[in-house]
């Protein structure tokens, strides 16, 4: 088996989409800082922040697709698939839930967290999409929200990994369109749908069936210049902008349809090695994961440093939300390299032990 070739300008993408999301965070932060000083400030607006989530998602259906290529056709190609995910997602955000609790234990006002029963506690660690008291289907930890909508993702991959490399791709499109279809057409016949159906049947998760087509596309052979790649990116950045923070058409289409040109562009040219350009977008793109994980605990606690400091207003709000983001950059990137990685081996090495050769095997 060979892995799949490596695609820097992905992994620069999957760095813009978390840097998005922070983004966001830190300048409503910043607005907070800037409301209580009594100073002027404007969130800039050129790009809707949340939806680096879109991105995400459309990122992870192609590279879900594109990393499982060697384990088709194995007879373990689902326990192996959904170990290495498990593996891959789980010690982070459960590390990231058990310090979100941790601190809303001991700082109730600093989160704005607010209380939940064990139900919605054990429903946030195993990725079970529930009400919270405040009607809100987020786990405590509201980041999660997004995790399980890939968890709900990567388990419908994993029944059609078995059947081969295009018939899995379109077993998995068909899936994800049923579901949405299915709950669309009950919830107009029946009324509300219960809480799960109604979240795992969002049109959204249709941006995961975007990048799993997109894998697909480059799986067989296509390839764009770069000339249609560089439009095919500045389309998808100026259609976000014209969405703005409000779009008037669904989110799958506003955000989503944007954010596919966005991954087309980045996914559909040559692999090769990372060169020096392209290594610092590439680091962070690793580090992506941590990087939307840790970002709420660092921009948070600037804030909170900054003002008790005294530093917020001299600094200045949009400064502020910058140093914010550099913050929340290097601590992803630390927390990359000495946690989540050494989990992540830990977990695979757990979940999914290495196979040793059989001597036999080599006997004739």
């Amino acid at each position: 088996m060979t892995r799949p070739s490596p695609l820097p300008l992905i992994q620069a993408l999957r760095a813009l989409a978390a840097l998005m999301v922070a983004a966001g965070h830190a300048q409503f932060e910043a607005a907070g800082v800037a409301a209580r000083a009594g100073l002027a400030f404007a969130p800039a607006s050129w790009l809707p922040w949340p939806a680096g989530v879109d991105v995400f998602f459309v990122i992870s259906g192609f590279i879900i697709a594109h990393a499982a290529v060697p384990l088709q056709g194995r007879a373990d190609a689902r326990t192996v698939f959904l170990a290495h995910r498990i593996a891959r997602v789980v010690p982070l955000y459960w590390l990231a839930t058990t310090l979100y609790l941790a601190l809303a234990w001991l700082r109730p006002g600093l989160l704005g967290a607010s209380a939940e029963g064990p139900a919605t506690l054990a429903a946030s660690y195993l990725f079970w999409p529930m009400a919270r008291g405040d009607g809100a289907v987020q786990p405590l930890y509201s980041l999660g929200w997004t995790l399980n909508y890939e968890m709900a993702f990567y388990v419908l991959f994993a029944l059609a990994l078995p059947l081969g490399r295009r018939l899995s791709a379109a077993g998995v499109l068909a899936l994800l369109a049923g579901l949405v279809l299915a709950g669309q057409g009950m919830g107009r016949v029946a009324g509300p749908l219960p809480v799960p159906l109604a979240f795992w049947s969002d049109p959204i998760v249709l941006e995961f069936a975007c990048g799993v087509a997109l894998a697909l596309a480059r799986q067989e052979g296509l390839r764009l210049p770069g000339p249609a790649r560089l439009a095919l990116a500045i389309a998808g950045l100026v259609l976000l902008s014209l969405a703005g923070e409000a779009p008037a058409l669904p989110r799958c289409l506003a955000w989503g349809g944007p954010a596919a040109l966005l991954v087309a562009a980045a996914a559909l040219g040559p692999s090769g090695a990372v060169g020096p350009p392209l290594r610092p977008a590439v680091m962070l793109g690793d580090a992506s994961y941590a990087l939307y994980l840790a970002h709420p605990f660092v921009v948070r606690g600037a804030r909170v440093v900054a003002e008790a400091t005294g530093l917020a207003a001299p600094l200045g709000p949009g400064p502020l939300a910058i140093l914010m983001l550099i913050l929340a950059g290097v601590a992803a990137l630390v927390l990359h390299r000495i946690v989540e990685r050494p989990l992540t081996r830990a977990a695979r090495a757990l979940l999914a032990p290495a196979q040793k050769p059989d001597p036999a095997a080599n006997k004739v």
